[in-house]
This record gives structure tokens, sequence and C-alpha cells, in this order.
């Protein structure tokens, strides 16, 4: 008699168990977009090492390090004495070749000169002014001048010195732009097209994202890696960005608006996906669900939820379908009115 009493008490403790506490939560939209990562690293948007074309003796520099320079602007003079020497030699062969030209012109006028001594002189002209060409291109080497605007590397020489041809007297870098190379694995090939958008970081500037578009798509994919080769334009007005640094690169594909709940409110089983909605009598049932793209916190559902339908968002673990829960900040339905006094 006790036992079976006893066992009556049980099952009814068990249906008298209160209702789970869940928290629940309407399903909303937002913004959900496929992103590709990839590693890169910074380029100058131009960069050349100028050299020394001869071997000579550095006179002048007119650069210190790091600072910027202008196109055309000198940037060393190596010894040219010589050199200038041989032009005005050369410039008063050809000026004196000249005049006897003029008389020999004059004189063939008067019929007292030839038709080939007037060439002759004509071309002793030519050779002359020819080897005044050559001293002054000589005189040219000499002068290194900066091909475009941009900020010049360390120095490594010093005027004085003896350089060989070759030598490098300086590395100029445009940095108004950075070209940034990537790589992206060519499944996401078809994602990917020049003007679209990128956002690059840097380990040094984490807080600060860059932001730049394709410029470029290699036509040929790598058969050892199966990648194809990306190049990115971008910005650098306030020269962050340095050639050589490594950057991570994100882009942004096929944007869309779509239906989103919190990641915890997904049950799995499997390759299943479930969630619990909250139906009208309290009950909650389970619905199974196809979920899309991860962010922040949240998931796409791309099939089998509606907006504005309420879901558990916490409390999924102690829930099965068709279970009565209780919402968290609700008034439960059997409790009776509160009793004021008067």
């Amino acid at each position: 008699m006790g036992i079976v009493s006893a066992c009556g008490n049980g099952k009814a403790d068990e249906r008298e168990r209160p209702a789970p506490l869940v928290k629940v939560e309407p399903v909303s939209t937002m913004r959900f977009v496929e992103r590709i990562d990839a590693i890169g690293t910074a380029r100058a948007n131009e960069q050349v090492t100028v050299s020394a074309p001869v071997t000579e003796r550095i006179v002048r520099l007119n650069f210190d390090d790091g600072s910027y320079v202008s196109r055309g602007q000198t940037l060393a003079v190596l010894a040219q004495a010589q050199e200038s020497a041989q032009l005005s030699e050369a410039q008063a062969r050809a000026h004196e070749a000249g005049l006897q030209l003029q008389r020999i012109e004059e004189l063939k006028q008067r019929g007292f000169a030839t038709k080939s001594s007037l060439d002759a002189q004509t071309a002793l002209v030519a050779q002359a002014r020819a080897q005044a060409a050559g001293a002054r291109a000589q005189i040219g080497d000499r002068v290194v001048t900066a091909p475009f605007s941009g900020w010049v590397s360390l120095r490594n020489i010093s005027a004085g010195a003896v350089v060989q041809a070759g030598t490098e007297i300086a590395t100029i870098s445009d940095l108004s732009s950075i070209k940034l190379d990537f790589t992206v694995p060519e499944t996401m090939l078809s994602a990917i097209r020049p003007g679209q958008v990128i956002e690059a970081r840097a380990a040094s500037y984490p807080d600060q994202p860059f932001k730049g578009q394709i410029a470029n798509i290699d036509p040929v994919i790598d058969p050892n890696t199966r990648a194809v080769m990306v190049r990115a334009r971008l910005p650098n007005p306030d020269r962050r960005m340095k050639p050589g640094m490594l950057l991570t690169v994100a882009i942004e594909t096929a944007p869309r608006m779509g239906l989103s709940v919190p990641e915890l409110a997904i049950v799995g089983e499997g390759d299943n996906r479930y969630v619990y909605s909250l139906e009208a009598d309290g009950t909650a049932k389970r619905i199974p669900v196809k979920t899309g793209t991860r962010s922040e916190g949240r998931i796409e559902i791309v099939e089998g939820l509606r907006p504005g339908q309420k879901i558990v968002t916490e409390g999924v673990v102690k829930l099965a379908d068709g279970m009565k829960v209780q919402v968290a900040g609700a008034k439960p339905a059997n409790q009776p009115p509160v009793q004021r006094g008067r």
C-alpha cells in the first residue's frame, strides 16, 4: 500500500515539475556576405634603384636619408672635369669648323672653291658637333637624377667615395598608393573581379583598416598551387603602409539581407540543424532549418523560418519537442494575481 502510494506520488511530482526557463527572440534580418581571406605583400606604387652609370668619384650628394625628392631632381654629381674639358674642346672645334665652312661657301659662290672642298668642310662641322654632343652625353651620365617623385632609402654611400658602374646611389619609392599582391584559390576565381572593394589590415595598425580595390587579376593560374595572383591598389596618403609589409586581406562577396538567429539557438544532430519555436500554447516546437553564413555571433537561416517568428535562444539543451516552457521575464499563466492591501 505504501509502495503504491509512493509510486503514485513520484509520477505526480514528475507531472508537476516546473517548465524549463528559456529566453526567446524574434527572427530578424541582417546583412550577410561571403568572405575570402588572404595574406598579401605591400609594394610601392613605383620603385626604382638608381645606380651610377660609370665608375667615378662622387662629388656631391643632394639628398638626405629618407627624404622626399621630386622628378628630375639631381641626386648625385660624379666627377666630370675631363668630360667638361672635352666638351669645351669639341665646341671650339665645331665653332672654328663652322667659320671655315662659311668662308668656303662664300668662295664657292664666287667660283673660287670646289664642291668637294665644301662637302669636306661640312663633314668636319658635323664631326665636331657630334663630338660635342658625345661630351655632353658623358657629362649627363655623371649627373644622376630622380626619374619620378618619391621617398629615397637610407644612404649607403658618401660624397668623395669612388663608385663602380652599377653601384646603388638610392632607391626611390612612390608611396602615394600601395600595390597589394595576394593569391586566391582558383575555386574562388568566379567571386572576384577588377574594381571589387577589399579591406586590408597590418599587424602594426590592428585597429585601422585600409580599403582599396582589385586592380588586376593574373590571367595565368599557378599549376603548382592552383591559385591566382591578384593585385589591389590602396590609397596611402599618410604613408603608413610600407613596401614589404605583410597585410591580411578580406574580400566581401555576394552581399545580401537574410534571416538570422543567434548561433546558440541552433541545435545540431549529425548533418541536420534545428531550432525551437515558441508556440501560442507555450510549448516549444522543434523545426528543421537550413543554415548559411555565420557573422558576428549570428547565423543565416536560408530555409525553415519566417521573419518575426519567436524562437528559443537560451535553454535549448533542456528542451524536447512539444515541451511546455516558461519564458524568462514573463508571468506564469497559473500565477495568482497579487493582492494589495488597502
